[in-house]
């Protein structure tokens, strides 16, 4: 007879393996402890930036960290350009901040290509891209040489706008990127 309340039914008596899933968690998961949540990723420090060149406006929207943006939302993304007919084009900048002993500062950028047609509801993006240059952006890494240099130039602005300081500390690699 099977007990309802053990999870350890199988027919060879062993325990079954624990699968260790992605997990994401805000707290610092590098603090040598060597436990629980090593080696997850800490989205503390990053922000989702859209950058929409066709209208001339840049905005944050937190819903990117898991894909439910404004933009994204209510649309089917494919890794086919073909699938958006009409497709408008949005840059999703992931945006790191660090900190030194001087304050805050823009450490890191990865720029992300959105194609997205709203009334046909499809668009393309590329998930590896995302994924890959976000984990860039977290390594203080500046990955934005497909972007345009009006969408640059957009960006830039916007980062300035937000905090001065922030961009005054920035790296070198994000103020040669933006051009400086």
């Amino acid at each position: 007879m099977k007990d309802l309340f053990n999870n350890n039914n199988n027919q060879d008596g062993n325990k079954p393996k624990k699968k260790q899933g992605f997990t994401i968690l805000s707290g610092d998961s590098t603090d040598g402890h060597g436990g629980y949540g090593v080696g997850t990723i800490n989205l503390n420090n990053v922000t989702p930036i859209f950058v929409d060149p066709a209208e001339e406006e840049v905005f944050i929207d937190m819903g990117a960290l898991h894909a439910r943006s404004s933009v994204e939302k209510r649309i089917k993304f494919t890794a086919n350009r073909e699938d958006a007919p009409n497709p408008k084009l949005y840059w999703l900048v992931w945006v790191m901040v660090d900190a030194s002993g001087e304050g805050p500062y823009y450490a890191g950028l990865g720029a992300c290509e959105l194609q997205v047609d709203a009334e046909a509801r499809r668009g393309y993006k590329s998930m590896p891209e995302h994924v890959n240059n976000m984990d860039k952006a977290l390594k203080k890494r500046v990955v934005i040489d497909r972007m345009d240099d009006k969408s640059k130039a957009l960006l830039k602005k916007f980062l300035i706008d937000h905090n001065e300081e922030f961009w005054n500390r920035a790296s070198e690699d994000v103020k040669n990127a933006l051009g400086e």
